[in-house]
């Protein structure tokens, strides 16, 4: 019966398993187009101290608002500086609100992205999600155009927001075919309709995993270690030959590889209610919050964000926040690079705050947390392209959910938490999944090297599969049907009379 389970279920699932393993190898190298803060932060204009001529208090005058507002950043927006506030955007060159976003600054828009004349782009509304915005809520973004240019990059900039919503290239695309659209089954016709979409990944997924594990099940079950199946006269310890028995020893050495990875595959879709991010709110304290404080907006008068910029002079400052400290306003500036640079209103720019002054803030909201630096990623703060902050100050609290905290020096924020509330989505999804375990990101390419060989081993496994599928219905299609026999034998005399 075990047999016959994995045998029909493994027809039905081959060939998803064969896109899967391939595909999961390309990926470890080319993930799905997206338009990242780093990506916006390369192609916006440097801020120049000349042309931010409003103080933030001013531009937020010029909307009508009493009060103060929560956040404040000074960016870039259709090349001008601007203040973003959560109530609205004013430029801070003229203090003007920006309202509408036009058909022209829409062009002008998506030729800065790509630094190519607008005119020669082919340029179309997006009425219908097509292959690259099927993450999109179009109704949130539209009307949506879609600038295709001769060198194959294409811009997706939203005419309701002004922002690029999505970039690609030719090699992007080639990159995600191989790999995220065929593993993830983003196919447009299925991804466009997301509650459809999930069921099927995760149905898939859960039967792809009870189908491995009957297949090592039965290759255990029916391995011999004495050896009491004969083979060419021989003894052997594996009853078939040909492809069964490549299929049951790859079975045999792959099959937990290929059970954990299904198993964890249908983990991302959180098909379980499970709570995952960082350490819960809640009695404990509130590491981000004590790091912060609240912006105290009307200090900022002490210092202009143009005389902050201007001492930054000779960096590409794409970005300034309103931040503070532990209650001490101050500005935060984002270069082009993505490094930051901190600027008190009494004093000029420095790299990173005191880490001596952060552990004070901390042990003052937990005066049993545990504080220290480390340079090297570990198991719950890791990276396999090293492009998270290094290093990072880690503040374990004594609770019961063992939380922790990485906070980076050079910006006094988490950039990393993790507590026992969310081991599933550590372990069972991330760790299974990705074998991200610190001995193998930090020697890469061991990771490499490891992850590979299991998925060549797999698509193996896989080819196996479906060729035997392929025979085995191969032989289902050519045995004739009951009394077709007789009838041949009668129609074969008819015709020799």
């Amino acid at each position: 019966f075990l047999v016959f389970l994995h045998r029909w279920l493994g027809i039905a699932l081959c060939v998803l398993f064969l896109i899967w393993f391939p595909s999961g190898i390309a990926m470890m190298y080319w993930g799905y187009p997206d338009v990242t803060v780093a990506d916006r932060l390369e192609r916006a204009p440097a801020l120049e101290p000349r042309s931010v001529r409003l103080s933030a208090a001013e531009a937020y005058a010029t909307l009508g608002l009493d009060g103060s507002p929560d956040r404040v950043r000074l960016a870039s927006f259709d090349g001008r500086p601007v203040y973003r506030f959560a109530e609205g955007t004013v430029y801070a060159d003229t203090g003007e609100e920006q309202v509408e976003v036009s058909t022209l600054m829409v062009r002008r828009i998506a030729s800065a992205w790509t630094r190519q004349p607008a005119h020669e782009a082919a340029v179309a509304r997006v009425e219908e999600l097509d292959q690259w915005t099927v993450q999109q809520n179009l109704g949130a973004v539209a009307p949506l155009w879609k600038f295709s240019w001769p060198n194959g990059e294409q811009v997706y900039v939203s005419q309701a927001t002004g922002e690029v919503e999505q970039y690609t290239t030719t090699a992007s695309r080639i990159g995600a075919y191989l790999g995220p659209i065929p593993h993830w089954f983003y196919i447009t016709p299925l991804r466009k309709h997301g509650p459809e979409w999930s069921r099927v990944v995760i149905w898939s997924s859960g039967i792809g995993t009870f189908a491995a594990i009957l297949g090592i099940v039965v290759g255990a079950w029916m391995y011999s270690p004495s050896k009491r199946y004969r083979r060419d006269g021989a003894p052997s310890a594996i009853p078939y030959h040909g492809q069964k028995r490549w299929h049951m020893v790859l079975g045999l050495v792959f099959g937990l590889a290929t059970v954990t990875w299904a198993f964890s595959g249908m983990l991302s879709m959180d098909p379980f209610p499970t709570e995952r991010g960082g350490p819960r709110p809640g009695d404990r304290p509130d590491i981000p919050q004590a790091l912060r404080g609240e912006m105290q907006f009307a200090a900022f008068a002490a210092k202009h964000p143009a005389r902050a910029l201007t001492e930054l002079a000779g960096r590409q400052v794409k970005q300034l926040e309103f931040a503070c400290f532990a209650g001490e306003p101050l500005y935060l500036a984002t270069l082009g690079d993505g490094t930051t640079r901190i600027v008190p209103l009494d004093a000029g720019p420095r790299e990173t705050f005191d880490r001596t002054r952060i552990a004070d803030v901390i042990t003052a909201v937990a005066p049993s947390a545990s504080t220290r630096v480390i340079d090297q990623y570990d198991r719950y703060y890791l990276d396999r392209r090293r492009e998270r902050p290094l290093p990072v100050m880690l503040v374990e609290l004594n609770d019961e959910e063992h939380s922790r905290y990485y906070i980076d020096p050079a910006t006094a924020r988490v950039v990393g938490s993790y507590s026992d509330a969310n081991w599933v989505g550590r372990w069972l999804y991330n760790g299974l999944h990705s074998f991200n375990f610190p001995w193998l990101y930090n020697y890469r390419p061991l990771w490499d090297i490891v992850v590979i060989a299991f998925m060549l081993g797999g698509t193996a496994l896989s080819v196996t599969s479906l060729v035997l599928a392929w025979r085995f219905i191969g032989r289902k299609l050519r045995r004739p049907v009951p009394g077709a026999t007789r009838r041949r034998m009668s129609d074969d005399l008819a015709l020799a009379d």
